[in-house]
């Protein structure tokens, strides 16, 4: 639920975003969507036991718990690719290093990464300050092209629908330790990226004025010329 009081900053930021998702495409300027989400991790306490002839395969409910991991994800929806990895932790240091690679590694000859990403509170400029030396930091930043989603409107990131695909997928099931995690991520993102299936965002401007004709505030009488 949008509060009233914020609408105008939702139209603004979800209408920015939206004409970021309509440009043509510029390989010298790939869009790309960045997200991440938490992973438990669970390991079988007795070995499941495969289908047989007339018995279906069985696990048991028991598990042991093997902590928590992250799942950082990007992807240019417009090019069909993108990346995952796991980390131990979320922390603003992280997702710095994971842009850096963003920038050195996925997208090395790009004049600029048009960085759409959500309002998370490790999502900023300062992250690079705190992960980098000045100079490097500045590089980095300068390398962006940053968009943030609205406040309760990160349903507007196309990573999120990715992450979907990812969750049931890949991360549906029990992974017992990070290096598991890894493999699993780097198998789903090959055969992902060998296919290239883009994302088709059907959610235009056009569209949101309609359908979201309630969060755009009254114009003020007297302001337009």
């Amino acid at each position: 639920m949008i509060p009233p009081a914020h609408n105008a900053a939702f139209a603004a930021a979800m209408e920015d975003v939206l004409e970021v998702y309509a440009r043509p495409l510029d390989p010298a300027r790939p869009v790309v969507c960045f997200d991440e989400v938490p992973v438990t991790l669970h390991a079988d306490v007795r070995p499941p036991q495969p289908a047989v002839p007339g018995r279906p395969a069985r696990r048991d409910s028991d598990y042991a718990r093997g902590g928590s991991a992250n799942v950082f994800l990007a992807c240019a929806p417009h090019l069909g690719w993108r990346a995952a990895q796991a980390t131990a932790r979320r922390t603003a240091v992280d997702f710095a290093v994971a842009v850096r690679d963003l920038v050195a590694a996925a997208f090395p000859g790009a004049k600029r990464i048009v960085l759409v990403t959500d309002n998370l509170n490790t999502h900023t400029p300062a992250a690079f300050y705190r992960a980098f030396p000045p100079a490097e930091a500045r590089r980095l930043l300068a390398k962006l092209e940053w968009h943030y989603t609205p406040t309760h409107g990160s349903w507007l990131n196309m990573a999120e629908i990715e992450l979907s695909v990812l969750t049931r997928q890949c991360l549906d099931r029990r992974l017992p330790d990070g290096a598991t995690l890894a493999r699993e991520l780097a198998a789903w993102v090959a055969t992902r990226n060998a296919a290239g299936t883009p994302i088709a965002w059907r959610f235009t401007l056009e569209v949101a004025r309609i359908r979201l004709a309630h969060v755009y505030p009254e114009v003020e009488h007297g302001i337009i010329a």
